[in-house]
């Protein structure tokens, strides 16, 4: 179960550093249709900021020492519910990106930040077997 844990920690802290990346660079314009309207910051500076977050977080999730895993995948998970209401906005105020283009597509993509949020739990060893 360790080497499972470990390779889907290394995968989803990569993907987290690439998502950051994009944040800052070439999908910055896409992103920006996941920042809700009624957000009171500036759409450009809260993909940038979001961004900045990703790559620290994936780089820790990767990096971290076992003892601070825990710290990282809860800081991780909250960050995944705390974007949750982007991811909503999405589908509420019917915004195409990254492929969503149907309410249907949006809608069914709600269902995976759950899933972000166990993983982020799992893989930062804060969700584990009590033996």
């Amino acid at each position: 179960m360790s080497f499972l844990r470990t390779v889907t920690r290394l995968a989803l802290g990569s993907a987290m550093v690439f998502a950051g990346t994009a944040h800052l660079t070439f999908a910055r314009e896409e992103f920006q249709a996941q920042v809700p309207d009624w957000f009171p910051l500036d759409e450009d500076l809260t993909v940038l900021g979001s961004g900045v977050v990703e790559i620290g977080l994936g780089a820790a999730l990767v990096a971290a020492p076992k003892a601070r895993r825990p710290l990282v995948g809860g800081l991780l998970a909250a960050f995944f519910v705390a974007i949750f209401p982007g991811n909503s906005a999405q589908y509420v105020e019917q915004k195409d990106a990254f492929g969503l283009d149907t309410d249907t597509k949006r809608l069914v993509r709600l269902f995976f930040q759950p899933v972000l949020v166990l993983a982020a739990l799992w893989t930062g060893e804060v969700l584990r077997r009590r033996d």
